[in-house]
């Protein structure tokens, strides 16, 4: 039995629950409370995931989140969420010390608060994200062209070039 992709309103509802979830987690072991985030699921491209800190909001990929969501849930959201803490705890208005984002603060709050190994990528099969490409050849190879670049050279609006012979790209004559 395959499992349906979630919805939406679905993945919103789920990831606001788990943020909250790690936001507890944080304020039962810190012993304070923080704002709960701006929740949105529109990312797009490879990254699983961002958090905005100045406007205090967290952004998730709908592909990636559906196509691995247990591993979602487990890693990507408390990897977001503790950018936002160390951004509460030491980030905010500190004067002129920089946090790194990635460094040893956020690697302190993914393993004391989440009990989580520090990872600052994921390893998700990216292969889900393929878009359809349109066939376009050179002098010397062929490639795909995104549809989004072809309907660019449809409308007239670009023209690419191969980056290895500098010959302008031609559209494949597709049979049929």
């Amino acid at each position: 039995m395959t499992q349906s992709v979630p919805t939406l309103p679905q993945m919103q509802q789920t990831l606001t629950e788990r943020v909250d979830a790690c936001f507890s987690q944080a304020e039962l072991r810190l012993g304070r409370t923080f704002a709960r985030p701006q929740i949105h699921c529109n990312m797009r491209g490879r990254a699983a995931g961002s958090a905005r800190l100045q406007t205090w909001e967290l952004r998730f990929n709908p592909v990636l989140f559906a196509a691995n969501y247990q591993a979602f849930l487990d890693e990507v959201v408390p990897h977001e969420v503790a950018h936002l803490l160390v951004y509460a705890l030491w980030g905010e208005g500190r004067g002129k010390s920089r946090v790194l984002p990635h460094g040893r603060q956020w690697q302190s709050v993914m393993r004391e608060l989440f009990g989580l190994e520090p990872s600052t990528t994921h390893s998700f099969d990216l292969a889900v994200l393929a878009q359809p490409t349109v066939p376009y050849a050179c002098t010397c190879q062929q490639h795909g062209l995104s549809i989004r670049r072809h309907n660019k050279v449809v409308r007239g609006e670009a023209r690419y070039h191969c980056r290895r012979c500098k010959q302008p790209l031609v559209p494949v004559a597709q049979p049929g």
